[in-house]
């Protein structure tokens, strides 16, 4: 791993490294917040998974999120949310392709030689801090995202309740195979066969999931794709069928944006902080 950036923050160091990555096959970048308490011993771990357009750099350049986290002693890796390079397939529209990768392991080809997204997040992210990082304990560790990032953690805790101990979500995507985002992307990275899709939709992994424990998620209400794109209400009726402890939030005014986020974010360290033993 190449040491890029390093910032003093709040006690802590926010770092940002580029190296290959196995699963994406190619260069990738991924961002970590250090606490200050990660110089004394070891320190739960909080993976946040970015929307669609964003790098590993939006959410530690708008959310304000260090100073929560340093304050709790929670660690936070924000990986890409793609794979990129010129060897890396792309589309020409901002929802598909590099920068929009879904958190799916593609099966279908041009994308399936890249874009590995769950076995990365998964698999292969917590070897890597687990290696380069020993005060970070991954056995301590919690998942939550944005938009695309939402769907993508809430369906990594789903599908992999001994991997994470907490999950939690902004505006997520929940029901991608019923919106148009998610039914253009799971198209292209894993067919037409919505059966594959299943696995990558959380409205359907609560159905099946083992996951045991309460998940957090926040919704503005003035968010401009909260009827088209989102569809709270399908999670909502979802977790309340397979009995499920998840809190949805609607907060009045509020939009799609990282000024949302930055409201809310304390609020979803602490959640995890608590859930982590932080």
């Amino acid at each position: 791993m190449e040491l890029l950036s390093s910032h003093r923050s709040f006690g802590g160091w926010q770092q940002r490294y580029g190296f290959k990555s196995t699963s994406l096959n190619s260069e990738t970048t991924l961002s970590v917040y250090l606490p200050p308490q990660a110089d004394r011993g070891s320190v739960p771990l909080l993976y946040w998974l970015s929307g669609l357009t964003c790098t590993d750099e939006n959410f530690v350049t708008k959310a304000g999120a260090q100073r929560a986290a340093a304050e709790l002693g929670l660690a936070i890796a924000a990986p890409d949310t793609s794979p990129r390079g010129a060897a890396v397939a792309d589309d020409a529209g901002w929802d598909l392709g590099q920068g929009a990768g879904f958190y799916v392991d593609a099966t279908q080809d041009p994308w399936r030689s890249h874009y590995q997204m769950a076995t990365y997040v998964r698999d292969e992210l917590p070897a890597l801090l687990a290696a380069h990082f020993p005060a970070i304990d991954c056995d301590r560790a919690g998942i939550s995202g944005h938009s695309m990032g939402g769907h993508g953690a809430l369906t990594l805790a789903l599908n992999n309740p001994d991997r994470y101990r907490s999950a939690s979500a902004f505006a997520p995507i929940a029901a991608p195979s019923q919106c148009p985002w998610g039914e253009k992307a799971l198209t292209a990275y894993l067919g037409s066969d919505r059966s594959a899709w299943l696995t990558y939709d959380a409205c359907e992994c609560l159905k099946t999931s083992a996951w045991d424990r309460p998940i957090l998620v926040d919704q503005g209400e003035a968010d401009e794709f909260l009827a088209g794109q989102l569809l709270p209400q399908q999670l909502e009726q979802a977790a309340q069928a397979a009995g499920k402890a998840l809190t949805l939030r609607y907060q009045p005014d509020y939009n799609h944006s990282y000024f949302f986020i930055a409201s809310f974010i304390d609020d979803h360290l602490r959640f995890h902080a608590e859930q982590l033993g932080s």
